[in-house]
């Protein structure tokens, strides 16, 4: 059995298993190679959504049929390749789905004139929950090594968990308890270490404002022993997967797959996603148009990164940028700019106009009681932006907080929790600057 310790120095092994034991190339094999084409190019491809034309495919040959149906399943994967022509012209993993189409057609002598169908309509729907979900998800996780907490030595101290959360305009919980309001537009990791990397998009709420949310996801499990290959989970506005990115919902063929699994709460708004080989539980939402994450992590698995490795931009640890937060005095100014031009619009066609404070601060008083950050994130994101799904966005990103973190007590963080935990951790050389901050925000009350 292994300490933790030695989990934690243990490196996954890297790579993507290709080939399959038979000698010719299966649809599994072709499915696998795209993944490699899609984790190289990510953008142009999960721009032209060639991706869900892949993910369609698998499932629908996840399972061996008849020859006849895998034909029909590859007809209808042509036909998808096709419609995406105008949007991944000149994308590589595009012209690889067509000459990999075109190679299993002729393997499998399958005519391109036939019947096509819904690939999904041949994925049998899964079945009903068990009443006690739980306990179920313990029966069958593989070895001991593929669930944390079972693989700790014995007699070793309880693992101390961790949360890190992001959501809004955006707003950053990071695993230390800082809560920060950040710019951080484009692409930025939230977690790198040796077992996952998360990464989020960030795109403006309002073209020409500051307001950015996150507009996709990505989330990588790296290959972990005998327990999970590697995974790739994508989502983005519109489009929240019930599985990773090659269609399935488990971490493979390996004995402790399960240790693994995407869990859909509410479709196309609510996934879990459960690591147990590593303590991890992973939240994703989509909040009007843009998504919220939150995870759960033991502090090793935290600390867990690679020798070599710039951590600095690894948001949930480390935070965000000194020049990519935004203070309270760039709050007040930007709420007064929100309030003179009363004519913000954003979230859509019906959203409201734009909030003064006190219009702002009664409608997050609905879902946020507590005077708390949550709810000061919440006031900051209506008035920068004008978009009421960002209350939504902040009361789940709290009640996320309430599921995951291990201290009931540090579910609310407060303005004087913020200053005093910058303050232990950067000493008393900026404690000039957040004088000034506190300074300003009572300025910005009485005003």
């Amino acid at each position: 059995m292994q300490s933790p310790r030695e989990r934690s120095e243990a490196r996954p092994r890297a790579g993507w298993m290709v080939m399959g034991e038979r000698g010719r190339p299966s649809a599994l094999d072709v499915c696998r190679v795209l993944a490699v084409f899609l984790s190289l190019f990510p953008s142009v491809s999960l721009q032209c959504k060639i991706l869900k034309c892949n993910s369609e495919f698998w499932a629908s040959t996840s399972r061996s049929g008849p020859e006849e149906e895998f034909c029909t399943a590859l007809r209808a994967y042509n036909a998808c390749v096709r419609r995406t022509a105008r949007t991944c012209r000149g994308d590589l993993a595009y012209h690889s789905a067509q000459h990999g189409i075109e190679d299993l057609m002729g393997q499998h002598n399958c005519s391109k004139e036939g019947p096509t169908s819904q690939p999904r309509a041949h994925t049998p729907l899964p079945p009903p929950p068990p009443p006690l979900q739980p306990d179920s998800q313990e029966r069958s996780d593989g070895p001991e090594v593929c669930h944390y907490e079972r693989s700790l030595s014995r007699g070793a101290a309880p693992p101390n968990y961790t949360h890190c959360g992001f959501f809004g305009d955006p707003h950053l919980r990071t695993f230390g308890d800082d809560f920060q309001t950040c710019k951080v537009e484009g692409a930025w990791p939230l977690i790198h270490n040796k077992y996952l990397s998360v990464q989020v998009t960030n795109t403006p709420v309002v073209p020409g404002s500051l307001a950015t949310a996150t507009s996709k996801l990505t989330i990588i499990f790296k290959n972990f022993q005998e327990c999970v290959d590697q995974k790739m989970y994508h989502a983005e506005t519109d489009e929240l997967p019930a599985a990773f990115a090659d269609g399935s919902k488990n971490g493979g063929d390996r004995h402790g797959a399960n240790a693994l699994r995407v869990v859909e709460k509410v479709p196309g708004q609510h996934v879990e996603i459960q690591a147990k080989y590593i303590g991890t539980t992973i939240v994703v939402r989509q909040v009007g148009r843009y998504l919220t994450f939150a995870v759960r992590m033991p502090e090793e698995v935290v600390n867990s990164v690679e020798e070599g490795d710039d951590q600095d931009l690894y948001l949930c640890l480390h935070g965000c940028p000194a020049n990519q937060r935004i203070d309270l005095r760039h709050l007040k100014a930007r709420a007064t700019e929100a309030q003179g031009a009363g004519r913000t619009r954003a979230g859509g066609e019906g959203a409201p106009r734009g909030f003064t404070r006190q219009a702002a601060a009664a409608k997050c008083k609905e879902r946020l009681p507590v005077e708390d950050l949550y709810f000061h994130s919440c006031v900051f994101d209506l008035l920068s932006s004008g978009d009421i799904n960002f209350t939504m966005a902040a009361y789940y990103a709290l009640e996320d907080v309430k599921m995951l973190h291990s201290n009931s007590k540090r579910y609310h963080l407060f303005e004087g929790d913020a200053l005093m935990s910058s303050v232990g951790r950067r000493g008393n050389g900026s404690l000039s600057l957040l004088l000034l901050s506190v300074l300003a925000a009572l300025l910005w009350v009485e005003c």
